[in-house]
C-alpha cells in the first residue's frame, strides 16, 4: 500500500481540530482558532513521523503522552492542575471516540484496504471518510455530555455566590437547582432564590420587613426605599401550599458564581426574596439554576411558573 505524507498530514490535521474543538466545547472554555490550529499541526507532524523508523516502540508511548500534554496546553493554556487534567481527560476520550468512529466507518467502506504501521490505523480512503468520522463522533460525545450533565454528584451540588446590591456585596453558598427554570415575566431574566435574612446586609430592614406591601404597592410610608423602587420586580410562583404565589425580587447589579474554579459573572440576574428556610441544617441560603453556569449572560423572551 502507497502511503502519501501530505494525505496523511492532512487527514490527522482535520482529525486533530475537530477533537480539540470537541474538547473545547465540553469544557466550555474559550476557542482561540489559530491555538488549535498550532496544536492539530504538532500533533499531524508526530502522526507523519510515526509512519518512519525514527521512534522505537519502547518510547513511543512515552512521547504520546507528551505530546498529548503539549497540544493540551497549546490549544488552551490551563490554569491549574485541575483544569489541565479534566482537559486532557476528556481530549483522550474525544479521541477514542472519534477515532473508533473513523475506524468504524473505514470498516464498512473498504475492510480490505486497512493497514497498521507503527500503531497507526491508515488505508486508502478519502478524506471525506475521516471528516465525516469527526462530525458523527463530535455529535455523539456532544449528545452524551448532554445527557449526564444534569447527574451532579453531591460535591458538584453547592456553589458559592456574591450578590451585589447598591454597591454592597454579600456572600452565601447556594444550591444548584437543576428544576429552579423561575424567570422575572417581563424581562425573562433568571431568578435567584435568596432567604430573607441572608440579605439583611445588603437591604434595609424597612424593605425586607414589608415584603408584602411592596408587593401590594403600599410603599408610601415605607422608609429608605427610593433607591429601590427601579429594581423592584414581582414574580409569580407556585409552591407547596400555595398556588398562584408572588415572590418580590430585586434586580441586582451583578452576580458572580464560583464554580468548579471557574468564577462566572451574571449582570441580568433578579434576587427572589424568600420568607422562609430554604434549608433545615443551614447547609445553603440560595438556590441557582443549572443554567446560570454555563458562563453566557442571555436575555430569555419566554417564562414559566415553576415550585420553589
Amino acid at each position: 500500500m502507497t502511503v502519501y505524507v501530505d494525505v496523511v498530514f492532512m487527514e490527522n490535521l482535520f482529525m486533530n481540530y475537530i477533537i480539540l474543538f470537541a474538547t473545547a466545547v465540553i469544557n466550555k472554555v474559550d476557542i482561540k482558532l489559530i491555538r488549535i490550529l498550532l496544536s492539530s499541526i504538532l500533533g499531524s507532524i508526530y502522526a507523519v513521523v510515526s509512519y518512519t523508523d525514527i521512534l522505537s516502540n519502547s518510547t513511543g508511548i512515552i512521547i504520546k503522552i507528551l505530546l498529548s500534554i503539549a497540544m493540551i496546553y497549546i490549544a488552551f493554556k490551563p490554569e491549574g492542575v485541575k483544569k489541565f487534567i479534566k482537559q486532557l481527560l476528556i481530549f483522550y476520550l474525544a479521541t477514542f471516540t472519534f477515532g473508533g468512529v473513523a475506524f468504524a466507518l473505514l470498516y464498512f467502506v473498504r475492510p480490505g484496504e486497512i493497514l497498521i504501521e507503527n500503531g497507526i490505523y491508515i488505508g486508502t480512503y478519502p478524506i471525506k471518510i475521516a471528516l465525516l468520522g469527526g462530525i458523527v463522533g463530535f455529535v455523539i460525545i456532544t449528545i452524551a455530555f448532554n445527557l449526564i450533565k444534569g447527574k451532579l454528584s453531591k460535591n458538584d451540588m453547592f456553589c458559592n455566590i456574591s450578590v451585589y446590591i447598591n454597591g454592597k456585596r454579600k456572600d452565601m453558598t447556594s444550591m444548584i437547582d437543576t428544576g429552579n427554570l423561575l424567570k422575572e415575566p417581563i424581562t425573562g431574566m433568571p431568578v435567584i432564590i435568596v432567604e430573607k435574612g441572608e440579605l439583611e446586609d445588603i437591604i434595609p430592614i424597612e424593605i425586607l420587613d414589608n415584603i408584602e406591601k411592596i408587593i401590594n404597592g403600599e410603599v408610601e410610608n415605607i422608609n429608605n426605599i427610593e433607591e429601590y423602587i427601579n429594581k423592584f420586580r414581582v414574580i409569580p410562583f407556585n409552591s407547596l401550599g400555595k398556588q398562584n404565589g408572588l415572590l418580590l425580587g430585586i434586580k441586582a447589579d451583578k452576580v458572580i458564581v464560583n464554580y468548579d474554579e471557574n468564577k462566572i459573572e451574571k449582570n441580568n440576574i433578579i434576587i427572589g426574596i424568600y420568607e422562609k428556610k430554604l434549608c433545615k441544617n443551614n447547609t445553603y441560603k440560595a438556590l441557582i439554576g443549572l443554567d446560570l453556569l454555563d458562563g453566557s449572560d442571555k436575555k430569555i423572551e419566554y417564562f414559566r411558573n415553576v415550585k420553589v
